[in-house]
Order: C-alpha cells, then structure tokens, then sequence
C-alpha cells in the first residue's frame, strides 16, 4: 500500500498546474521570467488570478495525498514519505521529462496537512522575510531552511523531524541558482503583473 500511495503521490505531484494554466492563457511559461513553472513566475508574467490558481493547485497536490495517507498509516514517517513522493513529483515532474518547479507551494500543501502548525509557522516566516525582502527566493529558502528546528520546537517526532530535513533540503537543492544569485546580488524582487 506505501509503494502504491506513493506512485499516486508522485503523479499527482507531477501535475504542472503553472504550465496548464499559461497555456490557457496562450503563453509557455517556460520561456518566460525565470521559466520555472511555479505561482510567483506566474505572478511576474501573466497576472494575479492566474498565480493564485497556481498556488492553490500547486499546494493542494501536497495536501490531498497526504490527507489520503492519513486514512491508510497511523504513523508519520510513512504519512511523511508520501508527503515527499508529491513533492518529488513537483521537483521532478514525469510530464516535464524530470525537470519540475522548486517545490515551495506543494511542500506548503504537505505540511498543511502533516504539521498544521508547522506549516502557519513556516508560511508567517515566509510572509515576514517577503515583507521585508521583497525578494520571493529568499523568503523560501529561510523559511525552509528553519522547518527542521520548527518542527523541532511545535510538533516534534523522530519521524517528523527527518521529514522535515529531507523538505528542507529539497529547497535548497531546488533553490541553487537562485542562492547564487543572491550572494550575487542579481536576485529579483518581487514584481507582478496586474
């Protein structure tokens, strides 16, 4: 049953909901801004509704398999590893030959579900550092980057906690050039179209 959860996590995770949604609107978004498919390339390129349909369908590809998972597994080390099956699907999306987003919205969604409160923790850090930054990478990647000692202090299992390192680390991963780019000082804000 794992395995087979697991898959489904992955395929639903794969789903590019940015892509789907620009190519509604005539635009490859691809080929656009910073080409990733997530809500804030969206947000900086087509508009504001397009990027909250984004969001929303990007987090809810984290949230339902891992609602599923619950319904099937007691504990959350396996709940968690269906959790990072949809995130992977995200990151490394099958419909887009393995190349995917960077996972933000979608571990957002897994954590909604897996650590309520971890996750309104992580989602306060990010709104905070993005107030003060306007710089959308770095919200992310400081909000990730403390999941592991906000799972610690709010909701802390042995299983979590691992989970929580492994989320993390798939955000830096994801965020590598973008970290580059930060050092550099060549990191854009945030600007979005009306």
């Amino acid at each position: 049953m794992l395995m087979l959860l697991a898959i489904s996590a992955f395929l639903t995770g794969s789903i590019p909901v940015g892509l789907i949604v620009a190519r509604s609107k005539g635009i490859d978004i691809r080929t656009k801004g910073s080409g990733n498919i997530g809500a804030t390339n969206i947000l900086r390129n087509i508009g504001k509704k397009e990027a909250l349909i984004t969001l929303i369908g990007d987090i809810s590809k984290g949230v339902i398999p891992v609602l599923v998972a619950w319904k099937f597994f007691p504990d959350d080390t396996r709940v968690g590893i269906i959790g990072l099956s949809a995130i992977a699907g995200h990151d490394f999306s099958i419909f887009l030959k393995f190349r995917g987003g960077k996972g933000v919205a979608t571990s957002l969604g897994v954590l909604l579900a897996y650590s309520p409160f971890a996750a309104l923790a992580t989602a306060a850090i990010w709104i905070i550092v993005l107030v003060i930054s306007k710089i959308s990478s770095l919200s992310a990647i400081l909000a990730f980057l403390l999941l592991p000692l906000t799972i610690f202090i709010i909701d802390n299992t042995e299983g979590k906690f691992l989970i929580s390192l492994i989320i993390a680390a798939l955000i830096i991963i994801k965020h590598k050039d973008n970290i580059k780019r930060l050092i550099n000082g060549e990191e854009s804000r945030m600007v979005r179209k009306s």
